[in-house]
């Protein structure tokens, strides 16, 4: 009997300790979760090669943003308060279709949070704030 006692509190023990390397793992990986990076002033003016020009915003060659968005609405760069019509004002790309600029309205009238997105890697590289 007392045996299976010591087997009994050697499972439960062991339960414990897997317990918690679990939740510590857990807690560790969120607290190394990248976010949304503010754009350094270098990486955005070397995306604005040639010149850019306006596309539509209704362009099926635009860029999926909203996961993005929704990344950006977490950490309180963009309000909810904007209405997701309402959202995307201006849509730009440079001559040779390696960057898009996606101008994103926030309820500041004349301030936009811009997003700058590489076409090939297909990911954003950043966002910056912009006053007109």
């Amino acid at each position: 009997m007392a045996m299976h006692h010591y087997l009994r509190l050697s499972f439960i023990l062991l339960f414990v300790v897997t317990s918690f390397f679990c939740v510590y793992f857990i807690i560790k990986k969120r607290r190394n979760k990248k976010g949304p990076k503010l754009l350094s002033q270098e990486k955005y003016n070397a995306s604005m090669i040639d010149g850019m020009t306006e596309i539509s915003v209704s362009n099926n060659s635009v860029f999926n943003i909203w996961p993005y968005i929704s990344e950006l609405k977490a950490v309180k760069i963009l309000s909810n308060k904007v209405k997701e019509s309402d959202l995307i004002h201006k849509v730009y790309r440079n001559s040779t279709n390696d960057f898009e600029h996606i101008l994103l309205a926030t309820e500041k009238e004349n301030r936009f949070v811009k997003v700058v997105v590489d076409i090939n890697k297909k990911k954003p590289m950043g966002y910056l704030f912009l006053d007109l």
